[in-house]
């Protein structure tokens, strides 16, 4: 569930496929105002947003947001060199998308929290989403 405190409005979905299933309820709390930006926080927000642009970026995170991994462990669920998924790996970091975290010898990826699976979420079910127009073709 994605939080925060400037957030009030829910909107309560139940799931049941079958009246003999436990129903899940599932919350999801809209934002009622995105705060005004200074031009330095506008600047920011679209560097990260042109850091999530790029496909290699993107699938890498998409990779490690519901399982942390290793660079080797990613690197073979996006089939892309390890060199180049450590150089994408570091600017993800340096964004403060991801964090980096030792298990032993390896650095764990992980989201730096859940907002960023909240916001990744999001956006693969507004662009994934049928529309109406997609539903008469």
């Amino acid at each position: 569930m994605c939080w925060a405190s400037d957030r009030s409005l829910a909107l309560t979905i139940i799931f049941s496929e079958h009246t003999n299933m436990r129903k899940r309820v599932v919350q999801k709390v809209i934002p009622t105002k995105i705060p005004q930006l200074k031009d330095a926080q506008v600047a920011e927000l679209a560097d990260v947003l042109r850091l999530l642009g790029e496909a290699s970026r993107l699938r890498i995170l998409l990779a490690c947001i519901d399982k942390p991994a290793s660079v080797g462990e990613i690197a073979k669920r996006v089939d892309i060199s390890r060199s180049l998924v450590s150089h994408h790996l570091r600017l993800l970091k340096a964004s403060r998308v991801l964090r980096a975290s030792r298990d032993g010898k390896q650095i764990i990826y992980s989201p730096v929290d859940d907002d960023i699976r909240c916001i990744l979420a999001d956006l693969v079910k507004q662009i994934i989403a049928p529309t109406a127009d997609d539903e008469g073709d």
